[in-house]
């Protein structure tokens, strides 16, 4: 069986674009949480894409490397330096560098406006954490720099890397004509996505999957890799409150309140300043996804956003899976079948809030939600996901489950009138259409 696998990722056509249309007029940064595959697609694309290439990783470089980089004001030398430490030579507008794990060379990243006009050949970075000021303080931040967000995969690319190149356009033309998919077909469809909300998008769970076909495998690979995002967070916040509020992102989203409650995971409340900080430490680590109240929904909800009211979810929604059982040493496959088969007694709808969460994150919308008091009752009404569509809005609740009452979205609904475009209720069985609400299966969520 293979060790590793290159798998097709759609930031590979932004990357060409990149190429063809700047010509090394910026530097490529491509920022991404750890373990996404960030270096293994950077090396893959030069490798297809140039002549030559070095990959300078700073996560393991020689010392002859930082040598070289003390002097990286003398590009000449600099450049014959990096082709001999690594015996490659590079072609004037037919070589690429690639600058890995570029946070830990803050003066290499200054240095990339200098480098860049140069002209000689194309740059690209790559590295996680990189807005976190204990990388960035002290220096200049290249404004030579064109920068993409590279996510887990999504679920078309997961279908790619099993082989399945037609389940997912299928898809979209079913939701955009409006076509039933009939319940058998159904069924099947959504134990598919059910496999990927257990496997998730990390490169190397998928490889696990593909190598073992076994699940509690695959738990043991995420598991490591959240060992490494916890380790990252004890690096920017050693008090280890960063690393906590990420564990307990599950915990928040099943206690079904209106907001991530900081004191409930700390014990206390802290600081403003405090919180902001480690709140955008998180961000910045792109291992999570915020939704924000929208105060007032309509068009421009960013500037009617209430940031102190959030939830968070986990980038990932494999991930999120593995922290919601781990309180186990290894989540036992009997929990993934369970899972897998949609029989687990315990309500699961927070993990399809995650992925719906996921899967718009990766379409390029930012995410609001909101919620409100009922005018009968002490209930309180939500709707999960608001969506801007040209100058109107589109709101979305997701259930776990085929039940298809919509009460909190009718009210939504009835409430801004003025500015719905469609509305659409998220949940487990097939397209259809209840008076003015579409329900869609999860499986769609990224047409959404």
């Amino acid at each position: 069986m293979p060790d590793y696998r290159i798998f097709k990722r759609k930031i590979y056509a932004k990357m060409l674009q990149w190429k063809q249309e700047r010509d090394g007029s910026t530097a490529l940064l491509i920022k991404g949480a750890r373990r996404v595959g960030k270096s293994t697609i950077a090396e893959e694309f030069a490798r297809r894409e140039y002549r030559s290439y070095i990959v300078v990783d700073f996560a393991d470089a020689p010392e002859a490397v930082w040598e070289a980089v003390a002097n990286i004001s003398d590009r000449n030398h600099f450049f014959t330096q990096l082709q001999f430490i690594y015996g490659v030579r590079l072609y004037e507008r037919e070589s690429v560098i690639i600058f890995d794990e570029i946070q830990k060379s803050p003066e290499t990243r200054q240095a990339i406006k200098y480098l860049v006009k140069d002209h000689r050949y194309d740059f690209i970075e790559t590295g996680s954490l990189l807005s976190i000021k204990k990388h960035t303080k002290g220096i200049v931040i290249p404004s030579e720099e064109t920068r993409l967000t590279m996510y887990p995969m999504d679920y078309e690319e997961f279908r790619w890397a099993m082989g399945d190149t037609a389940t997912v356009p299928l898809l979209g033309d079913a939701f955009r004509n409006r076509h039933s998919l009939g319940d058998a077909v159904t069924r099947k469809l959504m134990r598919d996505f059910r496999l990927y909300m257990l496997v998730g998008g990390m490169p190397q769970a998928v490889n696990t999957y593909l190598d073992t076909t076994n699940l509690t495998e695959v738990d043991k690979k995420k598991r490591e890799i959240i060992e490494l995002y916890i380790d990252d967070f004890l690096k920017i916040d050693p008090s280890g409150k960063a690393s906590r509020l990420f564990m307990a992102i599950p915990s928040e989203l099943c206690k079904n309140a209106s907001r991530y409650l900081v004191t409930s995971v700390l014990g206390r409340s802290e600081k403003q300043d405090v919180m902001d900080e480690l709140l955008q430490d998180l961000e910045d680590s792109l291992t999570v996804n915020f939704a924000h109240h929208a105060d007032d929904p309509h068009v421009g909800m960013p500037l009617n956003a209430d940031y102190g009211q959030y939830k968070m979810f986990v980038g990932d929604t494999g991930l999120f899976v593995t922290l919601a059982f781990w309180d186990k040493d290894i989540t036992e496959n009997i929990i993934y079948q369970k899972l897998l088969s949609d029989k687990l007694s315990a309500n699961i709808g927070y993990v399809y809030e995650n992925i719906v969460a996921q899967a718009l994150v990766a379409a390029g919308n930012k995410l609001f939600y909101h919620t409100w008091p009922s005018e009968t009752s002490n209930h309180n009404y939500e709707v999960d996901f608001i969506l801007s569509r040209g100058s109107k809005i589109c709101p979305i609740e997701v259930k776990s489950s085929g039940y298809n009452t919509h009460k909190s979205l009718d009210e939504f609904c009835r409430k801004f009138s003025d500015c719905i475009s469609s509305r659409y209720l998220v949940y487990t069985k097939d397209l259809r259409k209840d008076a003015q609400t579409l329900l869609v299966p999860a499986c769609m969520a990224m047409h959404l």
